[in-house]
């Protein structure tokens, strides 16, 4: 059992996690839900546009002087082999909510090859969807009919990297995690962390704008990455994997594709400035008895650890009790809590860090806001904390289907919209709190309090329209009324693009149109996401 946190600041520094066992959370890829939770939701499918080509057997017999034909998926359909079975994991995204019917999967290894496949499906009208590690939320990553699925997970090299400097070049067919390894194994450390890092590839995470749990400190990506080579739908190769940190030469195009989700080209290369490891890393776990704590605690949190404050992260007691659970895991503390935070600090050095956290968690069990809480004393009990808030994504998973809202919200009111939620859902009778037996059998939120990142959660035995219209467009006008984002991190794709008008002014819009019509003019690049 852990010992709590009290307010003696040498006690604050002894607590120790018991079992080196009790718990770890397997990092694993993303699982789909068990059989029978999810079915398929009757959202908003755009019809099909008839201008693109239905594939041929010529079609494929073109691609396949491209690409060896190991590196291709194609049904009897199109003149291929393959069973459709093969192809559903290129076609459903991990939650099972969005459905496509692509008929053809291609996996290139270099970027002439994507050059010569987009040149290709361009003369002929061929509509493309770009695909990393397809672990997206929003439906961006999966075909919506049946459009040519592009695979980059064979474009995985490590292209050049600068110890001194700690610029990495890589294709954008690396897996998140294994890159990390890389670094981390040269002193650096990349500048976002997400729990899919074990499945998600880099050139995704940076064609959505990928957040995650590291944005407090490295900021966003729009800052990290230095350079990228993308391919355009006629082919034409934009080559500019710059390392430099500075270049003041005219307009600075690769901003426009990250966060384009595959729409204005496909990133086949990254360049990204990576951190140095931290030396010091320090994680605590408290249990706070409300929403104005959880606040409070932050803005102590900034005020006393700002130089080495690296993350805050938020769970409610639903998000608790579904990771205990799913994971077969014990409460860290002493009782359960409405609201749980960790925080972490990253610097050089152990001891005026650790002077720094334990004066903070004085304070906070002092003045109350604060209850219980436990000190990690090395890296793997750092490890095993960051599990729990890692594994709420894939608990909830578990517990029925899922329905996702990545928000941005200002911090006074970011929770309000939970309870709110919970309280419609009551109203129609769908919910109520401990009856699991009920269509909705959970409401909850977590995530990225210094970031103003909202992950709201609202799991139900299955996807169906009377869930989804008690929430569906309230949660957009909700944010829309606080001035807040409908997509923080996740990104548009077809989820939310039918709502971009909560967030986006129709003059935003139109010049949004305007960019896609100017780089993809027969919108051939994943069509019907974003706009």
């Amino acid at each position: 059992m852990l010992a709590s946190i009290r307010v003696c600041h040498a006690t604050a520094r002894r607590n120790v996690i018991a079992s080196a066992t009790r718990y770890v959370v397997p990092r694993t890829r993303a699982v789909l839900p068990t059989a029978g939770l999810a079915c398929r939701l009757n959202y908003h499918r755009p019809a099909r546009n008839e201008a693109f080509k239905r594939l041929t057997k010529d079609d494929l017999g073109f691609f396949k002087t491209v690409v060896p034909s190991e590196t291709i998926l194609a049904t009897a359909e199109v003149g291929g082999t393959a069973d459709a079975v093969e192809l559903e994991g290129f076609n459903a995204d991990w939650l099972s909510k969005y459905h496509g019917n692509s008929q053809l999967v291609l996996r290139p290894k270099t970027t002439e090859q994507v050059s010569q496949i987009l040149k290709y499906c361009n003369t002929h009208n061929i509509a493309v969807v770009p695909q990393g590690g397809n672990t997206g939320l929003v439906g961006g990553s999966v075909p919506v009919h049946d459009e040519i699925v592009l695979s980059l997970r064979n474009m995985s090299k490590i292209r050049s990297y600068d110890e001194l400097s700690g610029i990495l070049v890589c294709d954008a067919g690396c897996v998140l995690e294994e890159l990390g390894n890389y670094v981390g194994e040269r002193g650096h450390i990349m500048p976002l962390d997400l729990g899919a890092k074990g499945s998600c590839h880099i050139g995704g995470n940076v064609a959505t704008n990928a957040g995650g749990i590291r944005f407090l400190r490295y900021g966003t990506l729009h800052g990290s990455v230095l350079g990228l080579e993308v391919v355009l739908s006629d082919g034409t190769i934009l080559d500019n994997l710059s390392t430099l940190r500075k270049d003041n030469t005219g307009y600075d195009l690769k901003q426009l594709f990250i966060g384009s989700e595959g729409t204005l080209g496909v990133i086949t290369g990254v360049s990204i400035a990576t951190p140095q490891r931290p030396s010091a890393v320090n994680v605590a776990v408290l249990g706070v008895p409300t929403y104005e704590c959880v606040q409070r605690a932050f803005k102590l949190a900034r005020k006393r650890c700002g130089e080495v404050l690296s993350a805050y992260e938020f769970w409610d007691a639903n998000c608790m009790g579904a990771v205990l659970k799913h994971h077969e895991l014990k409460n860290p503390l002493s009782s359960e809590f409405p609201f749980y935070v960790l925080i972490e600090t990253s610097g050089s050095n152990k001891e005026h860090d650790d002077e720094k956290l334990g004066a903070l968690l004085e304070e906070l069990m002092e003045e109350g806001i604060a209850e219980d809480g436990a000190l990690a004393q090395d890296d793997s009990q750092i490890a095993r904390m960051w599990s729990m808030r890692e594994g709420i994504p894939e608990s909830l998973g578990k517990t029925g289907a899922t329905y996702k809202y990545d928000v941005s919200i200002p911090i006074p009111v970011l929770y309000d919209i939970v309870g709110d939620i919970a309280q419609r859902l009551e109203n129609a009778s769908l919910y109520k709190p401990g009856d699991l037996t009920r269509p909705v059998k959970l409401v909850c939120g977590y995530g990225h309090i210094g970031d103003g990142n909202l992950h709201l959660n609202v799991v139900a035995q299955q996807f169906e329209d009377r869930v989804t219209q008690i929430f569906e467009p309230y949660v957009y006008e909700w944010v829309a009324s606080h001035r807040g984002s409908i997509s923080a991190e996740h990104g548009v794709g077809l989820m939310k693009r039918d709502y971009l008008r909560y967030s986006k002014s129709p003059e935003m819009i139109a010049y949004m149109k305007r960019i896609k019509d100017l780089f993809d003019p027969n919108h051939i690049l994943n069509p019907h996401k974003v706009v």
